[in-house]
């Protein structure tokens, strides 16, 4: 974790600084979006990379994720899209980058997140972990929440990126 003598340390540098934000992202939601707004408030890239899990059974296949993220986010420069089937901390090492971030949400997310840092930090001295508390109007959506909601016929518009919603529409 980053604690606020480590932040300003981070900024003053004057290299460019970048983050990643990993997550099945099955499918990508408006409160995955927030946190990449804001971790572009403080970083100068952030890599969205969507991990690859063989245990779990995808909506969305990884190739669509990635694309619909490509357009997602087509007009924004600084996010770089990619996929990883390995250890966070060997990407983070691989590819330089400066901080893992995180979103917290207040329904329980902060133990295994925490435990999930702590053996990132383990793992490799270099990873450090930047929190954000989601968004107030966010908090309660989450991937699985909108898989269930779509699965029963449900309206997922309000909860989703419209390009995720369109395809989902046309699955």
């Amino acid at each position: 974790m980053i604690f606020v003598d480590r932040v300003i340390i981070l900024f003053m540098s004057t290299e460019s600084k970048k983050a990643v934000y990993a997550g099945s992202f099955d499918p990508i939601t408006n409160g995955h979006i927030d946190i990449v707004k804001r971790a572009l408030s403080l970083f100068d890239e952030v890599y969205i990379v969507i991990a690859v899990s063989a245990a779990k059974k995808a909506m969305i296949s990884k190739e669509n994720r990635q694309k619909l993220l490509e357009d997602i986010f087509k007009d924004e420069p600084r996010v770089k899209i990619d996929l990883w089937d390995g250890l966070l901390v060997d990407y983070v090492e691989k590819n330089s980058i400066d901080a893992i971030v995180r979103g917290l949400r207040p329904t329980g997310d902060f133990e295994f997140e925490f435990q999930m840092a702590s053996m990132n930090r383990k793992l490799s001295q270099k990873c450090e972990t930047v929190f954000f508390m989601t968004g107030e109007n966010l908090y309660y959506i989450s991937s699985s929440l909108v898989k269930e909601v779509h699965s029963h016929g449900g309206d997922i518009a309000p909860f989703v990126p419209y390009q995720i919603n369109d395809f989902l529409k046309k699955a």
